[in-house]
C-alpha cells in the first residue's frame, strides 16, 4: 500500500490532527512551486484542498470534498498504545472526542467527527 486516501471537509486541519497523532509522521512541506500553483488557484498551504501526511508504513492523503459526511464510516483506524489513558487525553487536547471507553480501548472520533479507536498495545 502506498496511499490512503481520506475524504474530508477541511484538508490542512485534518493533515494537521493525524500528522501530530501518529508517531514518525509529518505533514508534507510546500516548496516555492507548488505555493505558486495553489495561489494561482486562490489558495493556500491553509487551504490547499489536498494535503499529504507522510509516515510509516504509507501516507495518509486528506482530499477535500463537497459531499456530505456518510452516518457511518466503512473503516477506521486503530492506533495501538501501552498508556491508553494518557494517548486519549492528548488527542481530546488535539480535537479529538471519546465517544466511548470499553475494556481494551477507547472509541474516539477526529474533529471531523471520523471514527478512530485507541487500543491497548
Amino acid at each position: 500500500m502506498k496511499q490512503l486516501v481520506i475524504d474530508c471537509r477541511h484538508a490542512a486541519a485534518q493533515a494537521r490532527f493525524w500528522s501530530a497523532a501518529l508517531d514518525d509522521s509529518e505533514i508534507r512541506g510546500y516548496d516555492e512551486v507548488e505555493i505558486a500553483r495553489l495561489a494561482s488557484l486562490g489558495r493556500t498551504p491553509e487551504t490547499d484542498p489536498c494535503v499529504i501526511v507522510d509516515g510509516p508504513p504509507f501516507e495518509l492523503c486528506f482530499r477535500e470534498v463537497g459531499a456530505a459526511a456518510v452516518v457511518k464510516n466503512p473503516l477506521h483506524l486503530d492506533l495501538a498504545t501501552s498508556q491508553r489513558t494518557a494517548e486519549a487525553q492528548r488527542l481530546v487536547d488535539l480535537g479529538a472526542t471519546i465517544v466511548e471507553t470499553f475494556e481494551s480501548h477507547t472509541w474516539m472520533r477526529d474533529p471531523e467527527g471520523n471514527d478512530f479507536c485507541i487500543t491497548d498495545a
